[in-house]
């Protein structure tokens, strides 16, 4: 390994102040993204911070990086460009609830179905924090916002069923107050092959504090939510005495010695999408943790691999062929 791919976290803060509110959980999410890109072994100029519009996408600036802050909702179609026109590169999407559910709900879709290789990271704090606390498409029904005063009436995306629903081959979820956590999840996405999908609980102390208090709080983290590990039963409970078990299309609390193993890389989203389900349940743990993560040829593979297979048939091709073709005329 050369000296240039020996960076520490520092090597990938960059010289900008950085301008999140005191409390943010964007500061805990840098931290664990520069750790995390810090150990990939690669160096800084094949890396490349790609966000749209939100608190989030300020994220380019302050990595020692490549970056490019693009317009709303559209960090996805930029980063698909990035990636196809130069495979070597490490991607990474920066995005918000707002950002890229809603005005970039499509680009996320089809970044998802296509199996780009780059790295979403959905920092979701269930409102609109930039503009100013508008309730988002992650926001909870009945939840009181400047665009919502009596309490919004909208159904919320869960971004865990969005993503599996896309066909994401890898799908996962983390929060900002656990960053040990966080960096174990972010190094399984910065070492997956494809699309990785890693939606981020992130707490907003100014517009939406608190939002996610009664599972991400010390006291009760234990027994509200429960970690997916591979090859491990689904137990928790601060006596680690809970299991979940699925029986049926239907998942129940049983004592921890029946509950059922864990494996995300059956070929089926059908036990994620089940795990998913739980956030409608308020009798259940919230799952956390790598839901998915499955192998599948990705986008930019293929594209090159087709360039590859034409060219060796064809020769390679020439401008001037493809302009002046008997579809071609002249306007005078």
């Amino acid at each position: 390994m050369s000296d240039t791919q020996q960076l520490t976290a520092k090597d990938l803060k960059s010289s900008q102040e950085v301008r999140w509110c005191p409390g943010c959980g964007d500061y805990s999410i840098i931290n664990g993204i520069q750790s995390t890109l810090a150990g990939m072994g690669i160096p800084k100029e094949n890396m490349v911070m790609v966000s749209g519009i939100g608190c989030s996408s300020r994220f380019p600036y302050y990595m020692d990086t490549y970056g490019f802050h693009g317009i709303h909702g559209r960090a996805n179609a930029i980063a698909t460009g990035m990636k196809v026109a130069n495979p070597d590169l490490s991607v990474w999407v920066i995005t918000g609830d707002g950002d890229g559910l809603a005005i970039g709900g499509n680009h996320m879709i089809h970044s998802l179905r296509r199996n780009v290789d780059m790295k979403i990271i959905l920092f979701n704090n269930e409102i609109y924090g930039l503009t100013k606390g508008q309730y988002s498409p992650t926001s909870p029904r009945g939840l009181h916002t400047k665009t919502s005063p009596f309490g919004t009436v909208d159904h919320p995306f869960i971004p865990m069923q969005l993503a599996l629903g896309a066909g994401a081959t890898f799908v996962a979820r983390t929060m900002d107050v656990r960053p040990k956590h966080m960096k174990e999840v972010l190094k399984a996405a910065a070492d997956h092959k494809g699309a990785a999908f890693v939606e981020i609980w992130q707490n907003c102390v100014i517009f939406n504090d608190g939002a996610y208090k009664g599972w991400t709080s010390k006291k009760i983290r234990d027994e509200q939510t429960i970690d997916l590990v591979d090859g491990q039963p689904m137990i928790f409970g601060a006596e680690k005495d809970k299991g979940l078990k699925a029986e049926n299309c239907q998942v129940k609390i049983v004592p921890a010695a029946e509950a059922d193993i864990w494996d995300s890389t059956v070929d089926s989203p059908g036990p994620a999408f089940l795990m998913s389900q739980l956030d409608r349940d308020p009798n259940m743990p919230r799952p956390f943790g790598v839901f998915r993560a499955v192998e599948s040829p990705t986008l930019d593979e293929l594209v090159h691999d087709q360039i590859r297979d034409i060219t060796d048939k064809k020769g390679v091709g020439d401008i001037k062929d493809l302009l002046y073709t008997p579809d071609c005329w002249e306007v005078e």
